[in-house]
């Protein structure tokens, strides 16, 4: 048994049992991925995969409990080697954050600079996804750190922090007849055609509910996945916009009123997550202070790496 076994056997899963796929990802022949696991299933004396001809259909019951096995060795043989960067070179390396175009344009500007500054010589990536991709970045490994509102909490295989709570607001036109209201109501959004987020981005699916509670449907004219595309066209007067209420800024948003709407919709939480069993060079740990002050080291460790079994003397 050796790794090149166990990194084919984990992309042919990945790669929904497509030998070629599998192959052209680890740059190796697809004859040379079928003796892999011919080799492993020989040494091992069971199959592993259900097959029909050539063809691999699936795992079978001693492949699946395998495969979990698996996941678990390379991500422990890829912590062993941050362990040694860790401390051969603690202050250089890279890191990759995937995150939302919210997060990356209006929350994490602050938080990169001071980073940096802090530790120069990282190779910092923002690999701006969907939250589902960001699921997926997180557990295949590809990213360190994911940050966004939807589709990462409670999925297993990640330990996720609240980062901070935002709301919806309201943007209009400077001469729009909602800025002579009041109080500003649901009722009298809903009247005019609304520009907001796509589905699955940045409380999208809140947004559905509070109207749906409400007894209403509003019209979606136009659906982005960021808040400079919405803003751009509330501004030409196509519509009415409701965006992350930090993605609004009075002092570049000259031709827009951001209207008091927090009565309107409920808070939303953006969270941080981390996959489980990740060792995170020392560096990562800065970053989520930098996010946070809450989020220690001690903190996350504990949330991420699972405990020592108890020494057998």
């Amino acid at each position: 048994m050796n790794f090149q076994q166990l990194r084919i056997i984990r992309e042919t899963v990945r790669r929904n049992f497509n030998l070629t796929d599998a192959a052209n990802a680890l740059f190796t022949s697809q004859s040379g991925v079928s003796k892999h696991i011919k080799d492993l299933e020989d040494e091992l004396g069971v199959e592993l995969f259900i097959r029909r001809g050539k063809r691999l259909l699936g795992l079978t019951e001693p492949g699946k409990e395998l495969v979990v096995i698996v996941e678990r060795m390379l991500l422990d043989a890829k912590n062993i080697k941050r362990l040694a960067e860790q401390f051969s070179s603690h202050d250089e390396g890279s890191m990759t954050v995937a995150t939302t175009h919210t997060q990356a344009r209006y929350v994490l500007p602050s938080v990169v600079t001071r980073f940096k500054l802090e530790f120069p010589r990282v190779h910092l990536v923002l690999h701006q996804a969907s939250p589902t991709e960001i699921v997926t970045l997180l557990k295949s490994g590809e990213a360190d750190i994911g940050i966004a509102t939807e589709a990462i909490e409670g999925v297993a295989g990640l330990a996720t922090f609240p980062y901070y709570n935002w709301h919806h607001s309201v943007i209009v036109p400077q001469d729009h007849p909602l800025t002579k209201l009041k109080e500003l109501t649901l009722e009298a959004v809903a009247e005019y055609p609304i520009i907001t987020y796509h589905e699955g981005f940045t409380g999208r699916a809140s947004l559905d509910a509070t109207f749906a509670k409400a007894g209403l449907a509003p019209d979606i004219v136009m659906a982005a996945l960021d808040a400079d595309v919405i803003k751009t066209y509330v501004e030409l007067g196509l519509g009415i916009g409701i965006v992350a209420s930090i993605a609004f800024n009075p002092a570049k948003d000259l031709g827009l009123r951001l209207l008091d709407s927090a009565h309107l919709f409920n808070p939303s939480t953006t969270r941080i997550a981390i996959r489980t069993g990740q060792y995170l060079r020392g560096y990562a740990y800065r970053f989520l202070e930098f996010c946070s002050p809450i989020l220690t080291e001690a903190t996350v460790r504990n949330a991420v790496l699972p405990a020592r079994e108890p020494e057998i003397e």
